[in-house]
């Protein structure tokens, strides 16, 4: 069985600290067992090892996120990457011809695909093994994995069984759906034995391409990845799940969570608070996360998130917090990003009378990473060296450079710098509005830039 673990997500249910380049499952806001901050998709991918099972997954995501994953979970996890943000069933399309065409699955292999970030125990991922032989014994097209509700919730899908099973077969099958409810339709329906649907299904590959195919669609990868925006952009459930023939559904009797808003989220965080500031002792089950150094104050005020980060403030009635997705749509890109080799916040943006575009930056190289050997068309920057030493390239010329060095690179001017030690810096950029189409890059890793770009 391959298990394929779908990455995506615009990043608004939890703004400000996520946004486009960041979304949900990469915020370190958890806490492992040795008490260290981590993000979702760490926690998952640690619990996938720990069940062997991540020998045989990849992780289908967008290429904004290629670096933070990189960064989070490995530079060798295999990824499937999608080359625009779509819904579910364009990305499980994309993942299944991968692993046809390129990877040679065969069509009879079982592949099971699961959220990247739900927060389950360990034992969750010994109910994902069973699948395969569910789809075996049932001889369905589909399997899912249902979690038994322990109360009635407005928030999930629900999967209502046949009202004659055979549970001793050890699956379920499946009769209908029924997506967020009224709480009190979710209590009749689970007084009828409906399940949770946690968005966890497996199908042969066989079944997948197969469909593909009847529809015109590509089923080799190259080809799919050129016609992908062609796609419809809708989930798989409403796609493919709930229009298969017959379908599967086995029970997982365990803890489970959707921490995708700030209410569900702040249950299962360690902390009342992370980052810099005070809660009063009269403030009562309100959560202080704050990115910034500057410190937040909490006085008096009971049941509330404030959320602090270079994007932005949010400060909310916890039950009132999943509506940000409605309200936040500010018109400015990420002013935080993980990359694989550190980070990078946005300071400052001035837009001057004169036409120039000025964003202020701070950067943080790791240890031995680098950045790729690029060029501006446009922009003009000036680097402030303010920790750590580093190796720099500029239009061929090697140098060591140094908290208290100043570099000036003008526009069309080659450039690339590899830490030797954790390295921060200050960037300027002055030029027109920043668009990607500015940047020229030329060599990714630092021994293609030592190789063809030092003079000798």
């Amino acid at each position: 069985m391959k298990l394929v673990l779908l990455s995506g997500g615009s990043g608004k249910r939890l703004w400000p600290l996520s946004n486009d380049a960041r979304s949900k499952q990469f915020l370190k806001v958890l806490e492992d067992d040795n008490h260290e901050m981590v993000s979702m998709v760490q926690r998952v991918w640690k619990q996938i090892e720990a069940n062997d099972l991540s020998h045989d997954s990849y992780i289908a995501t967008g290429k904004s996120q290629v670096e933070i994953m990189q960064s989070q979970v490995g530079e060798l996890i295999p990824l499937i990457i999608e080359p625009d943000r779509r819904d579910t069933f364009p990305a499980i399309a994309l993942a299944a011809t991968y692993l046809y065409s390129v990877k040679s699955v065969s069509l009879q292999e079982v592949i099971a695909i699961l959220p990247v970030d739900p927060y389950v125990e360990d034992h969750f991922f010994e109910t994902v093994k069973h699948l395969e032989q569910t789809l075996k014994k049932s001889r369905a097209d589909i399997a899912l994995i249902g979690v038994k509700p322990t109360y009635p919730s407005s928030k999930y899908g629900y999967i209502i069984p046949e009202s004659v099973t055979n549970e001793e077969a050890g699956f379920i099958k499946v009769n209908r759906f029924q997506e967020k409810p009224s709480e009190e339709e979710a209590a009749e329906l689970i007084s009828k034995n409906a399940l949770w649907n946690c968005g966890v299904f497996a199908f042969k590959l066989d079944y997948i391409i197969s469909l593909l195919e009847a529809r015109g669609l590509p089923i080799q990868y190259d080809e799919m990845l050129k016609q992908y925006g062609k796609l419809p952009n809708i989930s798989f459930d409403y796609e493919v799940v709930e229009k298969a023939n017959e379908i599967a559904v086995i029970t997982y009797d365990g803890y489970w969570k959707d921490l995708g808003t700030w209410n569900t989220l702040t249950e299962e965080m360690g902390s009342y608070q992370i980052g810099k500031g005070i809660i009063s002792k009269d403030c009562v089950n309100s959560h202080l996360i704050n990115e910034l150094d500057i410190p937040v104050t909490l006085l008096g005020i009971s049941n509330i998130v404030v959320a602090v980060s270079p994007d932005g403030i949010l400060v909310t009635d916890k039950s009132a917090s999943p509506r940000i997705k409605e309200l936040a749509n500010y018109d400015q890109g990420p002013m935080y990003e993980e990359r694989q080799w550190g980070w990078c916040r946005v300071l400052d943006i001035q837009n001057y009378e004169n036409g120039d575009h000025v964003i202020t930056k701070k950067v943080s190289i790791q240890p031995g990473k680098n950045l790729s050997y690029v060029m501006s068309r446009n922009r003009q920057e000036v680097w402030t060296m303010v920790k750590g030493k580093a190796e720099f390239i500029h239009n061929g010329n090697y140098m060591i450079v140094k908290a208290g060095n100043v570099l000036h690179i003008p526009a069309k001017t080659l450039h690339g710098l590899r830490a030797i030690n954790e390295v921060e810096f200050i960037v300027v950029q002055t030029g027109p509005a920043k668009s990607e189409e500015d940047i020229v890059e030329f060599y990714t890793t630092w021994s293609e830039i030592e190789e063809h770009c030092i003079k000798i």
